[in-house]
């Protein structure tokens, strides 16, 4: 089974039709109809390791300051509690928490479902990034769940490799200041070459820029980890840039190329400053 890296952006891209969504529909009808999907979202982002086990998780907007047909989009994929504890089995020794009535799916992972896999008829589960522990342990963590792609699990993460919302520039909806550009260049060299490397983007110049803090870069360790397992590079599916400060770069293993229609528009934006919009 493939995976992906999906850069999610503004949570107005669930409502929208831009060359970013376009990848991402193209991505879910190219892989074969998975029996499950594992997501790994920023938005989950808590100080433990755990997974949803729950049989139907809620839709979550987790958000503010957008407006009410947003808050209105429901995503009811069925839950998948078997495949939350293999899971758990997969990632022993780390000690994984079933998760039976506290989250559900957020942002991070409906707002790319609802193009990538629109009838909502694929069970979800998602699992939490935790925030205590280093970069090796996501990486490690990732490679550790390679054995679902064999049993036909879609793992899908779901971030931005460059995510600084105080640096937002509304007046660039589909440009990139020079900083966001040259850190998220290395991370598509790296990715497609060599993505065990994939850690050392820490200690580049331009990384407390491009992830002030780590929580949408993290997913991106997932993907590496399951690339270094079986020896894969990424290939890139679409790369962009919204607000001046946002990646929207997407990563895939095992999909090769994948045609979509790149000539659509920017991404929608919600009119208002940015500090009033947590995205």
């Amino acid at each position: 089974m493939p995976a992906a890296f999906l850069g999610h952006g503004s949570p107005m891209n669930a409502l929208d039709r831009n060359r970013f969504t376009e990848a991402w529909r193209a991505f879910g009808a190219e892989v074969p109809r998975p029996r499950g999907i594992l997501a790994v979202s920023a938005h989950w982002y808590i100080n433990a390791t755990a997974v949803t086990a729950m049989p139907a998780p809620r839709t979550i907007h987790d958000f503010y300051g957008f407006p009410e047909e947003l808050f209105a989009v429901r995503y009811p994929a069925p839950g998948d509690p078997e495949l939350a504890a293999e899971v758990a089995d997969l990632l022993q020794p780390t000690r994984v928490g079933i998760d039976t009535d506290s989250w559900g799916i957020d942002h991070g992972t409906w707002s790319l479902l609802v193009h990538a896999f629109p009838d909502a008829d694929i069970p979800v589960v998602q699992l939490a990034i935790n925030a205590t522990k280093p970069f090796e342990y996501h990486l490690e963590l990732g490679a550790k769940l390679a054995p679902l792609r064999d049993s036909g699990v879609l793992i899908v993460a779901s971030g931005n490799v460059v995510h600084n919302l105080r640096r937002i520039a509304w007046e660039m909806p589909d440009a990139a200041f020079d900083w966001a550009r040259s850190f998220g260049a290395e991370v598509g060299a790296i990715m497609t070459s060599s993505p065990a490397n994939v850690t050392r983007l820490e200690e580049h110049e331009q990384f407390a820029l491009a992830a002030p803090t780590p929580d949408h870069f993290i997913p991106l360790l997932y993907l590496a980890g399951l690339a270094s397992a079986s020896d894969e590079k990424a290939q890139t599916l679409v790369d962009g840039y919204a607000m001046g400060s946002l990646s929207m770069a997407c990563y895939t293993l095992g999909c090769g190329s994948i045609e979509f229609d790149a000539r659509l528009g920017s991404p929608a934006l919600p009119d208002m400053p940015g500090d009033e919009t947590n995205i």
